[in-house]
């Protein structure tokens, strides 16, 4: 009995392999049909992956364009900021060298041209140094002496040379606290002494008699009248025997960027 159904069994397996050696040479003979069937069956059950798969990959590729877009241009927008920086700062240094060429063109026009000057730039001013002194880029190698005149605008005097160094030199101004300076009052030829009192204001003394009216002049002794301050208020006490005038410089010193520097 037993016999018979290792029999049965080993009849089973030998047409399984039959089977599949018949299956493998319809394959081989007819490999073109069959492949092509199973190639459209294929294709339709995986065509929706494929699809899912080729739109999953678009819009990584997408993304990844997207990002690496970005980082260009901001790494553009970067060099374009800094060349911007860089032209606004030429222009504003240009700017700058016009105006001054300006300014220096400006004074030279107006200083009396027997007079030899010596151009020179402020490198510190009265709120950089010691109260109403200058600090100027002229010295003796340039022919600066102590007690030089130095002029603003290239017409009116406003301090003197008070040391002298090789390439620099130090000017006191005439507002200078306590300063004196001799001045001329201007129409009527009477020398008076004009008293710093600092930021480029002036007091003068007066005999009560003394006319002096807001907007007089007073000027440097000599030939040339270069004005040294304005009156601008008058002060009269009918118990004092004199009168004060308070005057100031035509120049704003703050305002200035180069003086000369009379020989």
């Amino acid at each position: 009995m037993s016999y018979l159904l290792d029999k049965k069994v080993k009849n089973k397996k030998n047409l399984k392999i039959a089977l599949a050696v018949a299956v493998l040479l319809i394959l081989f003979f007819f490999r073109t049909s069959v492949w092509s069937g199973l190639s459209g069956v294929t294709q339709k059950v995986f065509r929706p992956i494929l699809v899912a798969g080729n739109s999953l990959g678009g819009k990584l590729g997408s993304l990844g364009s997207y990002f690496v877009s970005k980082s260009y241009l901001y790494e553009q927008n970067q060099k374009l900021q800094s060349q911007v920086d860089f032209n606004n700062a030429r222009n504003a240094n240009y700017d700058s060298v016009i105006a001054d060429n300006a300014n220096i063109k400006e004074i030279l026009s107006r200083k009396n041209t027997k007079t030899p000057m010596i151009l020179s730039a402020i490198l510190s001013k009265p709120n950089q140094s010691v109260y109403d002194t200058l600090i100027i880029d002229v010295g003796s190698s340039q022919g600066v002496k102590v007690g030089n005149t130095v002029f603003a605008l290239g017409n009116v005097p406003i301090g003197r040379v008070d040391t002298v160094y090789e390439n620099s030199s130090k000017v006191i101004l005439f507002s200078n606290p306590g300063e004196t300076t001799e001045g001329v009052v201007s129409g009527k030829n009477i020398f008076m002494q004009l008293v710093g009192r600092g930021g480029g204001d002036f007091e003068m003394i007066m005999p009560k008699d003394f006319a002096m009216q807001k907007g007089d002049q007073v000027t440097m002794p000599g030939i040339n009248p270069y004005v040294l301050a304005i009156a601008q208020t008058i002060i009269s006490d009918p118990r004092d025997p004199f009168n004060k005038a308070l005057l100031t410089s035509p120049v704003n010193i703050q305002e200035q960027k180069f003086v000369e520097v009379e020989q």
